[in-house]
């Protein structure tokens, strides 16, 4: 038997990804839940090579990178030669840190499964259209945030954009999607020529194995809270998460979320 390790962040993507699965192995790397009833490695980042041998001792040949997870902070003095690899990249942007880290367990033999492969429902297919209909002016600044993503996709700067009446209102940066949209949120109404548009995407960079943005119920709320039309996303590209929660507000509202 060949199992599958969730290299489990936080939220609820791990645990979901793992009811997909026949004997996964879950891995935490802090104090993450473990769902009752599953193998689990608890790992250091500094201890790679210990996790490949515990990995391998439990014939996992697969991993899937799932929830949020923080940059870590490691002790040089205990960094075997494998996470001495991760030194260099922990410097750089995301993109390179991530790409680091696949490389490491490529090396090792093992194979990276997106969540996606896992679960294919996770994402909207084309011309998913939930909610009211968007208006003109929201389809044209839907395009302008992406036209302004797609300009900053090669510096590394984040997945979402927010634009109204073709103004730009937020664009997300380290601090993440939600400190953007309350950023916005207090935006005063005499700044804003329409209600705008959250636009979520990933970067031309992204390596969509580890890295697929996300949205949930809570990112549904936020861009209710910011007094937006709505939400684009590009289609089999974003992970949509109780989609049926998030459909649900989003008719609920009154606003929309479209996926191209």
């Amino acid at each position: 038997m060949t199992r599958t390790a969730i290299i489990a962040g936080s939220g609820a993507l791990p645990q979901l990804l793992a009811a997909q699965l026949d004997a996964p192995v879950y891995v935490t790397l802090d104090a993450t839940p473990v769902p009752e009833g599953i193998a689990h490695v608890s790992a250091r980042i500094e201890k790679l090579g210990r996790l490949f041998k515990d990995l391998k001792a439990l014939d996992v040949t697969s991993v899937a990178f799932a929830g949020a997870m923080a940059r870590p902070k490691v002790n040089p003095v205990l960094m075997d030669r494998h996470a001495m690899r991760l030194a260099v990249s922990l410097t750089k942007g995301d993109d390179a840190l991530l790409r680091e880290v696949l490389e490491i367990f490529t090396d090792q033999g093992f194979s990276i499964k997106s969540a996606v492969d896992i679960c294919p429902k996770l994402v909207l297919s084309q011309g998913t259209v939930w909610g009211a209909k968007p208006s003109k002016q929201d389809d044209k600044d839907a395009a302008r945030a992406q036209e302004v993503l797609s300009a900053l996709s090669p510096l590394d700067v984040g997945q979402g954009a927010v634009c109204a009446g073709g103004m730009m209102l937020g664009i997300e940066t380290l601090q993440g999607t939600d400190s953007m949209l309350a950023y916005v949120a207090a935006t005063p109404d005499h700044l804003r020529r329409a209600k705008g548009v959250f636009v979520k995407a990933p970067k031309h960079t992204q390596d969509m194995r580890i890295d697929m943005p996300t949205i949930g119920p809570d990112t549904i709320d936020a861009v209710i809270k910011a007094g937006l039309a709505g939400l684009v996303i590009p289609a089999e590209k974003v992970i949509v998460l109780d989609r049926a929660s998030v459909k649900s507000r989003v008719e609920e509202a009154g606003i929309f979320l479209k996926a191209l």
